[in-house]
């Protein structure tokens, strides 16, 4: 006989789509490509030291980190939709307004210093 209970709302799917955590986190970034796999390690770092009262999770299978559920930031390798650079990417919980207009994407092709400062700068205020 065919079970037909759902499954409860706290309980994940088992697919692995929306899996939720630091391991799948860890594993989308160890399976980008390098250079992007490092730059990616360090993100996330900078990301959890900046902000960490934001949940790590997969976001359509990239790294993002989030609030109350919803995501305020994510990061890809270049590799996901065939660009030339790495993207850092904001959602609309990001706390970044300014004025009319304000960035919501980055474009990465190195990782120093700067764009280190930059990051956390940005992910301090998209938490807050």
């Amino acid at each position: 006989m065919k079970n037909n209970r759902k499954p409860a709302a706290t309980e994940r799917p088992k697919s692995g789509k929306n899996t939720d955590g630091e391991a799948a986190v860890l594993a989308a970034i160890a399976a980008m490509p390098e250079p992007y796999r490092a730059m990616g390690e360090r993100i996330h770092v900078i990301i959890k030291e900046s902000a960490p009262t934001l949940a790590p999770r997969t976001w359509y299978g990239m790294p993002a980190y989030a609030r109350d559920g919803k995501v305020v930031c994510f990061f890809r390798g270049s590799d996901k939709f065939k660009e030339r650079y790495m993207t850092l990417g904001f959602n609309d919980s990001a706390k970044l307004d300014e004025g009319n207009m304000w960035p919501i994407a980055f474009a990465l092709t190195n990782l120093t210093a700067a764009e280190e400062a930059r990051i956390s700068a940005l992910v301090k205020r998209a938490a807050s």
